[in-house]
């Protein structure tokens, strides 16, 4: 890694993979204004997939000692980082304890804090996705390919006793990763949920194929794996069968999203709802820079509206 340079106006990083290639890089500016932010600054932090350790620690002492600099939302990293660095944080919010990952790192009166924000923003994002009580009416259940942050996040708010019969009648979920699946499973446990979970050891995308093929009818599938964007392909084969009247949910919103069009080819031939993680990327990032930057960001209403149509890339 080379050397960071010290920040000369308020700045927030953005921790990935290829930040270069996301719309924030264009879209925070103009929020800054709106915000009264007009002075912040964003820079990307690339770091390749399960970087080295002390490649994450770099970053995150980076951001601590800098005067200047004021946080990060953090994707795709946000189990590796927050094993890697949790020691360097004088705060842990207990939803980044619960969850062992986080997405956002704030500094307040001196001290550096990890928070977990995907549970909460992942949550308004699938629930603008999924209608209000569509588990309870349905029976339907939960897919979700890839057991990162993303998906210990989301399950978890499907999973809260609050939500009733509103919750999923089986959540399934698969990785190219035994360990990766071990730590789900483990991380269940502390969930202390009653909704029945399984994990898949998925090696091939025939695996993905076959629990779609059992899926009940209604049944929500989730790309939390990252190809399409972070990698090349899909988790699922050309020949996998959606669920009727379910939704199918691409988390990411750029790149090659192979699954995204596989779904909207399905959706061509069948009644479901596709949905891309464009709610996911707007929530997930005002989330976090109301955290960094200790201001209120409604997540609706006239000023949220007024962020998102500032942020929809042409063409959408």
């Amino acid at each position: 890694m080379t050397a960071f340079t010290p920040a000369t106006a308020p700045t927030i990083y953005f921790i990935g993979v290829t930040t270069g290639q996301s719309s924030i890089l264009k879209v925070f500016p103009k929020w800054a204004e709106a915000l009264g932010l007009a002075d912040a600054r964003i820079v990307g932090i690339d770091l390749p997939l399960h970087a080295p350790r002390d490649d994450y620690r770099r970053v995150v002492s980076f951001i601590k000692d800098d005067p200047h600099s004021r946080g990060a939302l953090v994707t795709t990293h946000k189990i590796d980082l927050f094993d890697a660095c949790r020691d360097l944080f004088d705060e842990i919010d207990p939803l980044a304890r619960l969850t062992e990952e986080m997405s956002c790192v704030s500094k307040r009166d001196g001290r550096l804090i990890a928070s977990a924000k995907d549970p909460i923003t992942g949550g308004l994002a699938l629930d603008a996705i999924v209608p209000a009580g569509h588990f309870g009416r349905t029976g339907a259940e939960a897919f979700f390919m890839g057991a990162g942050g993303s998906t210990a996040a989301i399950t978890w708010h499907l999973m809260q006793a609050k939500r009733g019969d509103d919750r999923p009648s089986r959540i399934t979920i698969s990785d190219v990763s035994q360990p990766r699946l071990d730590a789900y499973e483990a991380l269940c446990e502390r969930f202390d949920t009653d909704i029945p979970v399984e994990t898949v050891l998925a090696s091939a995308a025939q695996d993905n194929d076959r629990v779609m093929g059992d899926l009940r009818p209604g049944s929500l599938v989730v790309n939390a794996t990252g190809l399409g964007k972070d990698g090349p392909g899909s988790p699922i084969s050309d020949a996998a069968v959606f669920p009727r009247d379910g939704y199918a949910w691409e988390l990411n919103y750029r790149g090659d999203l192979v699954f995204l069009r596989q779904a909207r080819a399905a959706a061509s031939q069948q009644p479901m709802t596709v949905s891309d993680g464009w709610v996911y990327f707007l929530h997930g990032w005002t989330r976090v820079i109301a955290e960094v930057f200790a201001i209120d960001i409604p997540t609706s209403g006239p000023l949220f509206e007024q962020l998102s149509d500032i942020a929809v890339p042409p063409g959408r």
